[in-house]
This record gives structure tokens, sequence and C-alpha cells, in this order.
């Protein structure tokens, strides 16, 4: 007759932790593991909000810098438009001027 030998149970632990106190170790190492990958993910992810932080401001500098170009611009142009809207007109009559005297000159 062969007699089966079972192993020991500890009464002091609860039954709910007696099944898995062999995987244990296996779950701290796990449990381990999704720590360091999570912490290691929060870095990069903290990184790279850093780095997009940082290519925000340049771009808002650079767009304040081109709005202000822009306005010195326009403001040039506004003060050097009466000047221009009259010249084409000055042109056109000064050519007429300058026809009409060569011609009557050769003529």
């Amino acid at each position: 007759m062969m007699c089966e030998v079972m192993p020991t149970i500890n009464e002091d632990t609860p039954m709910s932790q007696r099944g898995s106190q062999s995987s244990g170790s296996d779950s701290d190492s796990h449990f381990e593991q999704l720590m360091v990958n999570m912490l290691d993910e929060r870095d990069r992810l903290l990184d790279t909000l850093r780095e997009t932080q940082e290519s925000l401001s340049l771009a808002q500098q650079r767009l304040q810098d081109v709005i202000y170009d822009r306005d010195s611009l326009q403001r040039q142009l506004n003060s050097a438009l009466p000047q221009f809207v009259g010249f084409p007109v000055e042109v056109n009559i000064e050519d007429e001027f300058e026809r009409g005297w060569i011609s009557g000159m050769l003529g």
C-alpha cells in the first residue's frame, strides 16, 4: 500500500495566502518591473512635455516678433501710401506734358 505524504500547512498563514506563497516572489518581481516601467514612461512623458513647452515658448516668441514686424511694416506702408496714391496720376500728367512739349518742339 502506497501512502502519499501531503505538504505541511502552516497554521499561522491565512487560507488566501497559502496557495500564493510560491508565486509571491514572482508577483513581487512582476510588480516591481511594472513600477519601473511606469516610472520610465513617466520620465519619458515629462521630457516630452518639457521639450514641447520649450518649443511652444519659442513659437510664441517668434509669433510676437512677426506681429511686431508686421505692425511696423503696416505703419510704414500707411505713412507712405498717401504719397503713392497721387503718384501715378502725376506721372501720367507729366508724361502727357512732356509728350506734348516734345512733339510741339519737333512738329
